[in-house]
C-alpha cells in the first residue's frame, strides 16, 4: 500500500510529491523521481551550452547598477567554466573587475572597444549592440 506523507502546493496550483513509501523515500523536487534515481544531473548535462546565433553582442548598461556603467557580453555559446575563464581574460585586458551572471559577462566600466578587440582576436563574430 502506498502512502503519501506530505504534499507541497506549487505556484501553479498543482501539488508535488515529497515522500512516498512506494517509490523508495524522498522525491527529487527537480525531476520528480526518487532521490536514488534522480536524473537532474543527466538532464543538465544533456542541455549543455545554450543555443545562440553565433554572434556575440557587446553593449553598455547602467540599469540595475546604481548608475554605474558596465560592459555586457551576451551570446557566448560556452559552458559556465569556459565563461569564467573568458571573463578572467577580458577583465585582465581591461584592467578592471567584473562578473558572470546568467550566462552573460559583465565588465565594470565602459570598455566596449577593448572587449570587442579581444573577442575578435579570439576568433568570435562580434556586434556592438545598443548604440
Amino acid at each position: 500500500m502506498s502512502t503519501m506523507k506530505q504534499q507541497r502546493t506549487g505556484q501553479s496550483g498543482g501539488s508535488t510529491l515529497v515522500y512516498s513509501t512506494d517509490g523508495g523515500g524522498r522525491m527529487c523536487p527537480g525531476c520528480g523521481e526518487p532521490v536514488a534515481r534522480c536524473r537532474c544531473k543527466e538532464l543538465e548535462k544533456a542541455r549543455g551550452t545554450p543555443a545562440t546565433d553565433g554572434i556575440v553582442r557587446v553593449s553598455h548598461e547602467t540599469k540595475g547598477h546604481k548608475g554605474k556603467g558596465v560592459t555586457v557580453v551576451k551570446g557566448m555559446a560556452l559552458d559556465a567554466a569556459a565563461l569564467l575563464a573568458l571573463s578572467k581574460q577580458l577583465k585582465t585586458a581591461c584592467g578592471t573587475g567584473g562578473t558572470v551572471k546568467d550566462g552573460t559577462i559583465e565588465i565594470q566600466g565602459d570598455h566596449r572597444e577593448t572587449v570587442i578587440a579581444a573577442l575578435v582576436k579570439l576568433g568570435h563574430t562580434v556586434k556592438r549592440a545598443g548604440g
